[in-house]
C-alpha cells in the first residue's frame, strides 16, 4: 500500500453501485485503460511500478472501487491470457456488465468471442472499447467490422476516431451529437462537425440511428425517421441507454488511455446505462444441506449470500479474499458460514478441493483500489470487497449466515486438460509439497492436483502452459518448493492374447517345517471388460481343496502386480488344473507363492500384450479449422466418430473421436495452435484397447529397463 487514498467511497444503496469487468486479449490495452480510469478518479494515486500495459500480463483479477458522478463503480481487470479464462469467468460472475476491449491493430480474438457468447446466454449488458487507435497497423473501420462479425447483432459505434493533420488520432466524432471532441490540447474541447467530417457521419450515423430505433419501445420512431424527421438527442439517448441496460444493444467506443479520448463517454455509459446489481439476475442458491433453490434479491436486508471470486495470499500481505455480496449485508464483526462443495458439480476436482463447512469471523473488510485496501465496516448487497483473515475460504466458496447456511452454485470452471508430472527436487521439498499444493488449490479452482496411484506420479492438471508456469513459480517463490518436471506416465494394463500354461513349483527345506506347493495354471483371454475369472478342474485330490483359495489369492495378487511390465492384468481366466501337496510342508503361503511363480513363467510377449486407455474426445471448433483438426486426430491414432454443427453457435462444429490417452498429453497446447485459438475440447474415459504391436514392444522395453 502506498497510502495515497485513505477513504473508501460511500455506498448508501444498491442502486448506486455499478460493477464492470474489463475483458480482452493480452496487448489490447485493457489494463492500461483500467489504470487510466482509476488514476483519473484518484489523481494522487501512485502509478503501478510495472508501468503501462504490463498489467495485461496479469494472471488474476485486479479490482478498484471508485466514485464517479452519482455512483460507485468497481472495475475488474480480468487476465488476457486464455490460460486464465477461469479468472475471467470469475470476473463475469462478480460483475453486472462487461466491457470488451479490442485493439484497433489486432481485432477481436476467438477467446473474446467465446466469452461474448457466454455473456449473451445470461443476457449480460456489454459494450466494446476499441483502443490502440494510433498503433502502426490500427484500422478502426476494419476492427469495427471484425467485432460485428465476431460478436453478432447490435454492435454499433457511438463515435469514430478522426485523424489530425499529422495523421495521429486527436479527435473523436460523436455520432449522436454531431460534434467533434478534440483532445489535442490535453483536455477535451468540443466543436461542431465541419464539411470535412461529412463522410464519417454519412457512413456510420444512419446505421447507429436505425439500430437504436429498432430497440425502442416507441413503435412510431422508425416511421418518423424514414419520413425525414430529425429525432432529438434526448429521445435517442433514452432509447440507447435502455437498450444497453437490457443487453440487446452494444455500443462501440473508440478510446485512448494515453489522451483520455472517449473515457468520459464510457464513464457516462457506465453510470447511466449499465445496470445496478438489483437488476442483474442472481446465481442459483440452495441450502447447504441440499433441496430446492432459494429465491433471493439484491436486498441489503435479505439473507446473507456472498461468494469468494478470487483469492490471494503471500507471506507479507496474508490471506485476501475478493468477495461479491449478492444478498444481505456482510459485516466484519459478525461470524459467517463458509461453505465449499465443488464435488457437487460432477467434475474431477483433485486434491485440495475437499468439501468443507466452517463458521468463522471474517476479519477486516475493505474496498479494493488495485494494490491498496480502503477500510470499510460493512458491505451491502451488490458490493465487491476484500475480506482479510478469511483463511479457510477458497475461491468459489459461499459466505452466508451461520443461522441459514446457503450455497451458491459456482460459475463454469474451465477444464484443466494439460497434464504435467512433477517430482520433488529434494527430501525437504517433498515434505513441503502437500501443504503448498493445498494452498495453491484453495486459491485456484482451475488447478487439479492428482496423486496417480497406478503410476505413483504427482500430476498437475492446468489449463495451459502459462497456467503451469504460474503454478511452478508460486511453488518456488511463495512456498520454497522446488520440483522437477518429468514425463507423464499413462497407466496401462496387460492382458492375454493366447492360451498359455505353466507349472509353479515352490519347494524349500531349511530346518523344521519346509515349504512345498506345486500348481499347474492355464491362462486364457476373455472379452474386453470381463475382469478376472478363476476356476479349478483338479481331479484326484492332487491339490487339497483347502488350498484352492490360496491359489486363487496368489493369482489375484500376482495379476495385480503385472506379469510383463508391472501393469495390472485384466480380462483373463486362470484355471488350476493340477498340482502337488505335502501333508506337512504345504501351506497357504506356499500355494500363494507357487501360483505367482506359475503365472510369471507362462507370461511372454507372444501370449500377452498391453492395453492402453482410450478417451472419447469432443472438440468444438470453427468450421474453417475442422478439416485440420480431423487430420490431426488421425495422426494421433484417433478414430473419428462423427461431427455435427454446434448448438446455438453458427459457424462452429463439434467433432467426436476416440483417441488414446498417450496421444492427448499435449493436445491442450496443440489444439490452440491448430485452431488459432477457436478450439476447445472435453474428454471422458471410454475404455481400453490393445496397443499396436510396435508401441507395445517399445513400452515393454522401457518398463523393463525401469522395473
Amino acid at each position: 500500500m502506498n497510502g495515497t487514498a485513505t477513504k473508501a467511497p460511500t455506498v448508501t444503496t444498491t442502486t448506486s453501485i455499478r460493477n464492470v469487468v474489463l475483458v480482452g486479449p493480452s496487448g489490447s490495452g485493457k489494463s492500461r485503460l483500467f489504470d487510466h480510469i482509476v488514476g483519473s478518479a484518484v489523481p494522487a494515486r501512485a502509478p503501478r511500478s510495472d508501468g503501462g500495459d504490463a498489467g495485461d500480463a496479469t494472471t488474476g483479477l485486479r479490482a478498484a472501487t471508485i466514485a464517479t458522478g452519482s455512483v460507485v463503480v468497481t472495475l475488474l481487470d480480468a487476465p488476457g491470457n486464455p490460460d486464465f479464462v477461469g479468472e475471467v469467468r470469475a470476473g463475469l460472475r462478480a460483475a453486472d456488465a462487461a466491457l470488451f476491449v479490442v485493439s484497433a491493430a489486432d481485432g477481436a480474438d476467438a477467446a473474446s468471442r467465446a466469452l461474448w457468447h457466454e455473456c449473451a446466454v445470461v443476457g449480460m449488458p456489454r459494450a466494446v472499447a476499441i483502443t490502440a487507435l494510433d498503433a502502426r497497423d490500427a484500422d478502426f473501420t476494419a476492427t469495427l467490422a471484425d467485432c460485428q462479425a465476431h460478436f453478432g447483432a447490435g454492435i454499433q459505434p457511438l463515435g469514430v476516431p478522426v485523424a489530425g493533420d499529422a495523421g495521429a488520432v486527436t479527435s473523436i466524432a460523436d455520432l449522436l451529437l454531431g460534434e467533434i471532441h478534440d483532445y489535442s490540447a490535453g483536455e477535451r474541447t468540443v466543436r461542431p462537425a465541419g464539411p470535412e467530417h461529412a463522410e464519417v457521419f454519412d457512413t456510420f450515423r444512419p446505421s447507429l440511428i436505425e439500430g437504436i430505433i429498432e430497440e425502442s419501445e416507441d413503435g412510431t420512431l422508425m416511421d418518423r425517421y424514414l419520413e425525414g424527421e430529425d429525432l432529438d438527442f434526448a429521445t435517442l439517448e433514452k432509447d440507447l441507454l435502455t437498450a444497453i441496460a437490457h443487453g440487446t444493444f452494444h455500443p462501440v467506443l473508440p478510446l485512448s488511455a494515453e489522451t483520455g479520448a472517449g473515457v468520459g463517454v464510457l464513464m457516462h455509459l457506465i453510470e447511466a446505462a449499465f445496470p445496478h446489481p438489483a437488476l442483474h439476475p442472481l446465481p442459483t442458491v440452495t441450502p447447504v444441506a441440499g433441496g430446492t433453490a432459494v429465491q433471493l434479491t439484491a436486498d441489503p436486508d435479505g439473507p446473507l449470500v456472498a461468494e469468494v471470486v478470487h483469492t490471494e495470499s503471500d507471506a507479507y500481505v496474508g490471506h485476501r479474499s475478493l468477495v461479491r455480496v449478492f444478498s444481505g449485508t456482510l459485516r466484519g464483526d459478525r461470524p459467517v458460514h463458509v461453505s465449499g462443495h465443488l464435488e457437487r458439480l460432477g467434475v474431477p476436482t483433485g486434491e485440495g478441493h475437499a468439501p468443507h463447512d466452517d463458521d468463522v469471523r471474517p476479519g477486516a473488510l475493505a474496498a479494493p483500489l488495485d494494490d491498496e485496501l480502503l477500510p470499510k465496516t460493512e458491505a451491502i448487497a451488490g458490493e465487491i470487497v476484500v475480506v482479510t483473515k478469511l483463511g479457510s475460504a477458497q475461491t468459489t466458496d459461499t459466505l452466508s449466515s451461520p443461522d441459514q447456511p446457503l450455497l451458491v452454485t459456482p460459475w463454469a470452471l474451465p477444464e484443466a486438460l494439460l497434464p504435467s508430472a512433477v517430482a520433488p527436487s529434494s527430501r525437504a521439498d517433498e515434505d513441503r509439497m502437500p501443504g503448498a499444493f493445498r494452498e495453491l488449490a484453495a486459491e485456484d479452482p482451475s488447478l487439479r492436483i492428482e496423486h496417480d496411484a497406478a503410476t505413483g506420479q504427482v500430476v498437475l492438471w492446468t489449463t495451459g502452459p502459462a497456467h503451469l508456469d504460474l503454478v511452478l513459480a508460486r511453488l518456488r517463490t511463495r512456498f520454497n518448493v522446488s520440483v522437477d518436471q518429468v514425463p507423464v506416465q499413462v497407466a496401462l494394463k496387460e492382458t492375454a492374447t493366447a492360451r498359455a500354461e505353466a507349472l509353479g513349483r515352490h519347494v524349500k527345506q531349511s530346518g523344521g517345517h519346509g515349504q512345498f506347493a506345486v500348481c499347474h495354471l492355464v491362462m486364457e483371454p476373455l472379452p474386453r471388460g470381463s475382469g478376472i475369472e478363476f476356476a479349478e478342474v483338479v481331479v484326484g485330490g492332487a491339490v487339497p481343496r483347502q488350498f484352492f483359495g490360496s491359489v486363487e489369492k496368489g493369482v489375484h495378487t500376482q495379476l495385480e502386480k503385472g506379469l510383463l511390465a508391472g501393469w495390472p492384468v485384466v480380462d483373463v481366466r486362470v484355471t488350476l488344473t493340477d498340482g502337488k501337496a505335502h501333508s506337512v510342508d504345504s501351506s497357504d503361503m506356499a500355494f500363494q507363492t507357487a501360483a505367482g511363480l506359475a503365472l510369471r513363467q507362462l507370461a511372454s510377449p507372444s501370449t500377452m500384450t498391453l492395453l492402453e486407455p482410450i478417451d472419447t474426445v469432443s472438440v468444438s471448433v470453427d468450421d474453417e479449422h475442422l478439416g485440420a483438426v480431423m487430420t490431426d486426430i488421425s495422426t494421433r491414432r484417433g478414430q473419428i466418430l462423427g461431427s455435427a454443427p454446434a448448438v446455438d453457435q453458427p459457424g462452429r462444429s463439434v467433432l467426436e473421436a476416440a483417441v488414446p490417452q498417450l496421444e492427448l498429453l499435449d493436445y491442450a497446447v496443440s489444439l490452440r495452435s491448430l485452431a488459432h485459438g477457436t478450439g476447445t475440447f472435453h474428454r471422458e474415459h471410454r475404455g481400453y484397447e490393445e496397443m499396436p504391436e510396435r508401441l507395445a514392444a517399445k513400452h515393454l522395453g522401457e518398463r523393463g529397463r525401469h522395473a
